[in-house]
């Protein structure tokens, strides 16, 4: 399976690297991630150089897209040759968002009959979007997931590999990653979090 992380210039580090990070612990069981970017080259919120590994329309073809967020994520959805460029198909593919990422998902109509998770900050967008925004880390309905705070990547994250390879594979890269002693704690508040949040309005 090949994941689409979507990386718009002005993007966030810690949305985008740590879950193509964290997915890349998979390789070897076939499930692969990719800084996706609409330019050969966008800058992060801290002027932080990156070149895309694949072309915007790669989201076509992967089987999982995450939007990442960034502090230029109005004006990406105000851009209509851009957001028409995002042709995503959640009848086929996993898709999620973190933090203002949802703004692309609402802009898409993605998140219609869906509420979402999102930061603090862009909360107030996201609603003017109709969107209803939870007081949680991470929420899904079937194929879709948002993720709200930056270091709820790693949830977003943790859903696609047990969406993908099931649990003991996220345990793994979880265990792996985690702080020294801290380990057991990590790996099942992660759990924990994408359970509740695929639960929450069941």
């Amino acid at each position: 399976m090949q994941v689409a992380v979507v990386t718009f210039d002005g993007f966030n580090e810690l949305d985008s690297f740590i879950a193509s990070a964290l997915i890349n612990r998979c390789r070897k069981d076939g499930l692969e991630a990719f800084i996706t970017t609409p330019t050969r080259v966008v800058t992060s919120m801290n002027g932080v150089e990156v070149t895309g590994q694949r072309p915007l329309e790669f989201v076509t073809e992967a089987d999982v897209v995450l939007v990442g967020s960034g502090v230029k994520a109005r004006q990406v959805i105000a851009d209509d040759s851009l957001v028409s460029r995002l042709a995503l198909d959640p009848a086929r593919q996993l898709i999620g968002a973190q933090c203002s990422g949802a703004l692309v998902l609402a802009r898409l109509g993605l998140l219609e009959a869906v509420p979402a998770c999102t930061d603090v900050k862009s909360r107030p967008f996201v609603e003017a979007q109709g969107v209803t925004v939870l007081d949680a880390p991470f929420h899904a309905e079937g194929n879709i997931a948002t993720a709200g705070g930056c270091l709820a990547s790693q949830y977003l994250a943790t859903w696609v590999i047990t969406r993908a390879l099931g649990d003991d594979a996220a345990r793994g890269v979880l265990d792996y990653v985690a702080p020294v002693g801290e380990n057991q704690e990590t790996v099942e508040r992660a759990l924990r979090a994408v359970r509740a949040g695929e639960a929450a309005l069941r």
